[in-house]
């Protein structure tokens, strides 16, 4: 077969169009794989730009802080070259200051653009403002909802372990936090790992377990993944090295600095930290060299900062992919 690659046939193979992005159980492997496909054929134009989105608008919608999720998604449509209308601080400047339901607002919003990306700290109240104005509203792709999901860091950080192994099938994971519960980019990561049949080895405390919602979505996917509480930081390291993880998943801390639980995570947090002698122990050992990934902003004594520069570093390389997968999954979602 001689034909030209077209991105536009591999956009469609995703059947994302139109759809809203909400958890990636709800996409196959051959489906999430064509983003990724979509994602490298745009890595070239992560700098110059293309026009496949051009007179499309995109809205941002925040109600939590962004760096990452937000920046990505609007660089992304410029890169497309659509446009973007930013709300970072909704509480504030938009209608919802009023007493706007959340669901008038994307409703009137939709108006507006062809495509909304949104986080809310609610996950039951954004769902719900979904579901009540589904098929009446312009596609919203989940920037992060509540402590439950985040699909578009898991897609990223999923096409970025599939950059670095290849066929995700034959990777193990190990997703380590002491709160599981609030892991929510560890959980979408979760999702798009199971959908490619990856191994999932989750080691976190026992009091504050993965959602019960996420657990039930793993099941019904047949996901081949592992739970592991209360350990020592020792006994990750061997948890690591007998069950091969290739990949180190820190989710980091979704705790507000003011919030009374930061301190105890924090103090949690020793027993999953990730020092630069454990990984090139565990090499010394299995002469496998362990991916370190963490979705970031990071904070001191979540794991070794000397990883940066070494081959073992995953966190910054995923910033890099985090345009070109953007790229992929708006031009998806808008068609």
């Amino acid at each position: 077969n001689f034909k030209a690659r077209d991105i536009r046939e591999v956009l469609d193979a995703t059947h994302m169009k139109g759809k809203n992005i909400t958890f990636l159980d709800d996409f196959s492997r051959d489906e999430i794989l064509n983003l990724y496909r979509a994602a490298e054929m745009l890595e070239p134009f992560m700098r110059t730009g293309t026009d496949l989105l051009k007179g499309k608008v995109l809205y941002t919608l925040f109600f939590q802080p962004s760096t990452r999720t937000r920046c990505s998604h609007e660089n992304a449509m410029h890169r497309l070259g659509g446009s973007v209308i930013t709300e970072a601080d909704p509480t504030h400047n938009s209608s919802v200051a009023k007493n706007e339901s959340l669901a008038d607002s994307l409703r009137v919003t939709s108006e507006y653009a062809d495509v909304i990306v949104m986080r809310h700290p609610n996950d039951v109240e954004a769902l719900g403002a979904l579901k009540e104005i589904e098929g009446h509203c312009s596609p919203v792709i989940s920037g992060g909802y509540g402590h439950v999901t985040h699909p578009t860091q898991g897609l990223l950080d999923s096409y970025t372990c599939w950059r670095a192994f290849g066929d995700l099938s034959n990777v193990t994971v190990a997703i380590a936090t002491p709160d599981l519960s609030r892991a929510r980019s560890g959980q979408s990561f979760a999702l798009a790992l199971a959908a490619m049949g990856a191994k999932i080895i989750y080691t976190g405390t026992s009091e504050l377990r993965t959602p019960e919602i996420v657990r039930q979505k793993l099941q019904k996917m047949g996901a081949n993944f592992e739970e592991h509480f209360d350990l020592t930081m020792k006994q990750n390291e061997e948890l690591y090295m007998d069950k091969g993880v290739d990949l180190i998943y820190l989710p980091g801390c979704s705790v507000k600095k003011d919030d009374p639980n930061r301190a105890d995570f924090e103090k949690k947090m020793a027993n999953y930290y990730v020092s630069l002698d454990m990984l090139k122990n565990i090499k010394a050992k299995t002469g496998k060299t362990v991916g370190v990934h963490h979705s970031l902003p990071r904070n001191p004594g979540e794991f070794d900062f000397g990883i940066d520069n070494t081959e073992h570093q995953l966190y910054f390389r995923a910033i890099g992919f985090s345009v070109a997968l953007r790229m992929a999954l708006l031009s998806a979602v808008v068609g």
